[in-house]
């Protein structure tokens, strides 16, 4: 049978039913949310016109439902609905990991400045107003599909680089699981910090890809049980570089480059890849430095065993204000205090997809 024929057992009829099917299923679909009876029908008749796969709910309760049970590629809200209104809907959207980023459409009468201000503090994406033209509603759809699109590209580019640091931790069972144990500790000293959002996600980012760049070190220095010569000593303290030129080219790079290439500098100035001292240093990458030490000294490594929780505390005093950042150490110190153990709850989308077996060990 030639490629692309239909297969012998299949009717003409048949064949044509089935690519009627798989078109239907690659189709964006849209969930329409309004209460008014003429203006939801003219809103399903657009869309499906265009070719759109459209499920519609007359009211707000209903709507966060389906969105919830099936998420849809678009979301159309009305703002004035029953139950629950348009901007409560997106509220509880936005406050769901599934839907953070759907792209909520709002529909409204209201052409006030502080109406559609309260949709943007709501959550909303995008506004068309009532009556509304079918080609400007399509234009909107269309625009907000391929911003999503965008933003699905960015949400995997992030899973392969936490691939990547899985990788890493693979090629030493014995600091496997290290990464996703940093980030944990290092997410709960970001919040101790009281840093700000952006600095706690690159603190996240940061931790989870601290080690990347070990990707390009060979197996035989990274598992070498014994000292390492000068020239292999020189070969491993170029992880941090590698590790930041992985991740300049991407949208990441801004906020995670400067902490996955300072994670290795001292307070003392005597660190590297750069010789940074103090508060040269990205906050970020002194969290990242402080997590990733006693991390390292509590588990087994090819060249020493592990630490007591003790010890490993007592190391971090005696290198405080030398080694670490004075400050970071104290946070960890009344970190470890509070729950030495496990930091649970801390671990978020920052560490998505890593192996964390903190609590099932």
């Amino acid at each position: 049978m030639t490629y692309g024929d239909r297969p012998a057992n299949l009717s003409r009829e048949e064949t044509r039913v089935r690519g009627n099917v798989r078109r239907t299923i690659d189709q964006p679909s849209i969930l329409v949310a309004e209460d008014d009876i003429a203006t939801r029908a003219l809103l399903r008749a657009a869309l499906e016109r265009d070719g759109y796969r459209v499920r519609d709910v007359d009211n707000g309760a209903d709507a966060l439902t389906e969105i919830v049970r099936f998420p849809p590629d678009v979301a159309l809200l009305d703002i004035g609905m029953p139950s629950m209104d348009g901007l409560d809907v997106t509220r509880a959207l936005r406050k769901r990991p599934s839907t953070a980023l759907l792209p909520i459409i709002l529909v409204t009468a209201r052409g006030r400045l502080e109406d559609k201000v309260a949709g943007l503090d709501a959550g909303a994406s995008d506004f068309i107003t009532k009556p509304f033209e079918p080609a400007e509603l399509l234009a909107r759809v269309r625009t907000n599909l391929r911003l999503s699109a965008a933003l699905s590209r960015l949400e995997n580019t992030q899973d392969v680089l936490v691939a990547l640091a899985n990788a890493v931790d693979a090629k030493d069972p014995l600091t496997e699981h290290h990464c996703g144990r940093v980030a944990d500790w290092a997410l709960l000293l970001a919040g101790l910090a009281g840093l700000d959002q952006e600095e706690r996600e690159a603190v996240g980012y940061g931790a989870v890809l601290h080690d990347v760049g070990k990707i390009g070190i060979a197996e035989s220095v990274l598992t070498k049980p014994g000292r390492l010569t000068d020239e292999e000593r020189v070969r491993m303290q170029r992880h941090p570089i590698i590790g930041a030129e992985i991740l300049q080219p991407l949208r990441l790079g801004r906020i995670v480059g400067p902490i996955v290439r300072a994670h290795h500098e001292r307070w003392d100035g005597g660190g590297y890849p750069d010789g940074l001292r103090g508060e040269e240093i990205p906050i970020g990458a002194r969290i990242v430095a402080v997590a990733d030490a006693y991390d390292a000294m509590i588990h087994d490594r090819p060249y020493r065993a592990s630490l007591s929780d003790e010890e490993a505390r007592a190391e971090l005093v005696s290198n405080r204000g030398t080694q670490f950042d004075p400050e970071v150490v104290d946070l960890m110190l009344s970190a470890l205090d509070e729950s030495p153990a496990d930091p649970d709850g801390v671990a978020d989308a920052y560490t998505r997809g890593l192996r964390l077996p903190r609590g099932s060990e």
